[in-house]
C-alpha cells in the first residue's frame, strides 16, 4: 500500500486527488494533509481519510483541530509544520499541490528526504529549477509531473529514447480570449477572466490561463523537468484541450497523449506510477469531438507568454521576478484594482527593474520574490 502526504488538500488538485484516492482503498493511505484555512473541508478530509499528520497555516488553526482530533493525529501549523509533514513522516511519495511560491520549501524538503514528489505546484521548477532538479539527482527521489501537459510529455516521452527527441509541443486551450483582439482584452472583467472554457482550476491558474503566463511558466517547468534546451519547446493553441502535449522525434514520429480533459488523468497517473489505475475520468468519445484544431500563439496579444519565454531563455533569477510579479499582478485584477492589460505590463516593469544573477540557495530565491512582490506594488 502506498503512502500518500497531500500538500494543498483543499485546493482544487488536492480534492481530485482524494477523489482519486477514495476510489482505491486497497492501494493508497493517506499519511498527512497540509491546508491552509479552509478549515470545515480539512476537517471532512481528516474524519475521510484518517491521516497521522496535518498541518495548517495558522496555529489558532491548530489548536482548533486538536481540541478535535489532537488523539488520532498530530496537529502542526505554519512552514515549518507543512517541512515537517513533507519531509519527517513515512509518505512513499509526496504531491505538491499548494499553489504559488508558498509551496516551495516543503517541496524541497521532501525531495531532500529523498521522497518522490507528484509535482503539481510548477513554481518549485519555475523558481528554483537548478535546485530542484540537483536536490533530487543527489538523493534519487523522482520527481513525477502533474500538470496535464507535462504528465502527457512524461507519457510520450516513454516511447523512444531522449536523445531521439526533435521537440516537446505544449499545447494550451488559448483561455476564453485566444480570439479576441488587443482592445477586446482591454475591457475583460474578472468575471469573464475565470470562465475557462474547458477546465476547472482555482481563480489564480484560471486567470494565468486567460493570459496564458500559465503557458510560459510550463515552459520554464517542461525545460527543467525534462532536461531540455527551451528552443526545442513549443507552444500551440489547441482549443479543444483534447491533445495534452505531444512529443516529436527524429524520424517524424509525433507521440500525442490524448484525453478527456479531466485533472484526475494526470493526477492518477503520477499517483500510481508506474501503473495505472481507474480515476473516475469519463472516456473519451473522438466521434463527439469531431474537430481538433491547432492554432500559433499570438505572442504580441499575449505578452505573458512572450515574457516567459524570453525569461526562460535567459534563466538565471529572472524566473523568480517573472512568477512573484505576475502573482502580484493577477492578485491585484482579481482585486479589481487593475485592468487585464495590466498584468504584462507591470511584469515586464518588474523584470527591467532585476539586474540577473544565478542562484545557488533557496535563502536567495526568497529575497529575490520578496523584492519583486515589493517591486510590483509600488509600481
Amino acid at each position: 500500500m502506498k503512502k500518500i502526504t497531500i500538500l494543498g488538500s483543499t485546493g482544487s488538485i488536492g480534492r481530485q486527488a482524494l477523489d482519486v484516492i477514495a476510489r482505491h482503498p486497497d492501494r493508497f493511505c493517506m499519511e498527512g494533509l497540509v491546508a491552509g484555512r479552509n478549515l470545515d473541508l480539512l476537517e471532512d478530509q481528516i474524519r475521510r481519510f484518517r491521516p497521522r499528520f496535518v498541518s495548517v497555516e495558522k496555529q489558532e488553526d491548530a489548536l482548533r483541530l486538536k481540541a478535535i482530533f489532537d488523539s488520532s493525529c498530530k496537529i502542526l501549523w505554519g512552514e515549518e509544520g507543512a517541512v515537517e509533514v513533507a519531509s519527517a513522516s513515512d509518505a512513499d511519495l509526496v504531491l505538491s499541490a499548494i499553489v504559488g511560491a508558498a509551496g516551495l520549501k516543503p517541496t524541497y524538503e521532501a525531495l531532500r528526504a529523498g521522497k518522490d514528489v507528484a509535482l503539481a505546484n510548477k513554481e518549485s521548477l519555475v523558481i528554483a529549477g537548478p535546485i530542484m532538479t540537483t536536490c533530487a539527482q543527489q538523493t534519487g527521489a523522482r520527481i513525477l509531473p502533474v500538470d496535464s501537459e507535462h504528465s502527457a510529455l512524461f507519457q510520450a516521452l516513454s516511447c523512444g529514447d531522449r536523445s531521439s527527441v526533435r521537440k516537446l509541443i505544449l499545447t494550451a486551450s488559448g483561455g476564453p480570449f485566444f480570439q479576441k483582439s488587443r482592445e477586446e482584452l482591454a475591457t475583460v472583467s474578472v468575471e469573464q477572466a475565470l470562465r475557462h472554457p474547458n477546465w476547472d482550476m482555482g481563480a489564480k491558474i484560471t486567470i494565468d490561463s486567460a493570459t496564458l503566463m500559465n503557458k510560459g511558466l510550463e515552459v520554464i517547468e517542461a525545460h527543467w523537468l525534462f532536461q531540455t534546451a527551451v528552443d526545442q519547446i513549443d507552444v500551440v493553441i489547441h482549443p479543444q484541450s483534447i491533445v495534452h502535449s505531444l512529443v516529436e522525434y527524429c524520424d517524424g514520429s509525433v507521440i500525442a497523449q490524448m484525453g478527456t480533459p479531466d485533472m484526475r488523468c494526470a493526477i492518477s497517473y503520477a499517483l500510481a506510477y508506474p501503473e495505472r489505475v481507474e480515476s473516475g475520468v469519463k472516456s473519451l468519445k473522438l466521434t463527439e469531438i469531431g474537430t481538433l484544431s491547432f492554432y500559433e500563439p499570438d505572442f504580441e496579444k499575449f505578452r505573458c507568454l512572450k515574457l516567459a519565454c524570453e525569461v526562460a531563455r535567459e534563466g538565471g533569477s529572472l524566473p523568480v521576478v517573472l512568477n512573484a510579479a505576475n502573482e502580484v499582478a493577477v492578485s491585484l485584477f482579481l482585486e479589481r484594482k487593475i485592468g487585464f492589460l495590466d498584468i504584462p505590463r507591470l511584469v515586464e516593469q518588474t523584470l527591467i527593474r532585476h539586474q540577473k544573477f544565478s542562484l545557488k540557495t533557496l535563502d536567495e530565491v526568497k529575497e529575490i520574490d520578496r523584492w519583486a512582490r515589493e517591486t510590483t506594488l509600488h509600481l
